[in-house]
């Protein structure tokens, strides 16, 4: 089945480029797309100072284009999103396919002194659970905030929740793109499984900082090999999801069944 990358800037409420290459992902067979972090909102440094009834607005309004959008082109949306409840934000992934909506609060968050995401978000500090899944066409996705990359804990599921492809929302910046390619791979391979990575572009001033987002979305195969990626402009990826090519690896390399032996 062919899954797509919409690699943009922060659109905010405009939503003429969205429309634009939904019709052109669906015109080239796509049935899930993976938006970057913080393209539909703007980064969180630039929220502080927005009032927390106009992100939820904006919430509302992004929700509902996506509702639309999933209806007409039968097209699955997995979308950072910045919702509002009880007069609080949090960091949420929206997943909004043309029969069902499903939310995935992200559980762990940047907490460093020059990008403390903890510290402006409500998201709970809780144990943690697996990512949230869902099943097109036969192929099982799941869902990872881009921080969550890192840990091994929300990687112990991914095995026993069978799944094929994981989509992971990023807003990655500095000189950061090696390192990802590398932990990207290295966790397509170790767990053989599809990684779909989508990183946002465009930059954000902070005082004397320079925020720059570098796209290099990308499409990792479960031999842990690099299939498809992007540039760091604007721009639409296609790629292939080959569940016989899940079955093949894990059949192959049998990192799960070591592990299974070591369970009983």
């Amino acid at each position: 089945m062919n899954v797509g990358v919409l690699q943009l800037r922060s659109i905010g409420m405009r939503s003429t480029k969205l429309y634009h290459y939904v019709r052109i992902a669906h015109k080239r067979g796509v049935k899930v797309l993976l938006l970057g972090e913080y393209m539909l909102n703007g980064f969180f440094k630039e929220l502080y100072q927005a009032p927390l009834p106009m992100l939820r607005e904006l919430a509302d309004h992004q929700i509902a284009i996506l509702r639309d959008l999933a209806a007409t082109y039968d097209i699955t949306f997995v979308a950072p999103l910045v919702t509002v409840k009880s007069g609080k934000p949090f960091k949420s992934i929206v997943k909004i396919s043309p029969r069902s909506n499903a939310y995935y609060q992200q559980q762990i968050l940047i907490d460093y002194p020059h990008w403390n995401e903890s510290e402006y978000f409500a998201n709970p500090v809780e144990p943690l659970q697996g990512p949230l899944t869902f099943t097109v066409e036969g192929v099982r996705f799941g869902i990872l905030g881009g921080y969550e990359l890192h840990f091994d804990a929300l990687w112990e599921s991914i095995w026993d929740k069978r799944i094929d492809c994981i989509l992971l929302p990023t807003a990655s910046t500095f000189d950061s793109r090696e390192r990802w390619r590398d932990l990207i791979r290295m966790r397509a391979f170790t767990h053989n499984c599809y990684v779909l990575r989508a990183n946002r572009i465009g930059e954000t001033k902070e005082e004397q900082h320079l925020w720059r987002f570098y796209g290099d979305s990308i499409l990792v195969n479960p031999d842990g090999e690099i299939r498809n990626s992007l540039g760091d402009t604007e721009e639409l990826m296609v790629g292939q999801i080959d569940r016989a090519l899940v079955l093949e690896a894990r059949k192959g390399w049998r990192f799960k069944d070591a592990m299974d032996k070591r369970r009983e």
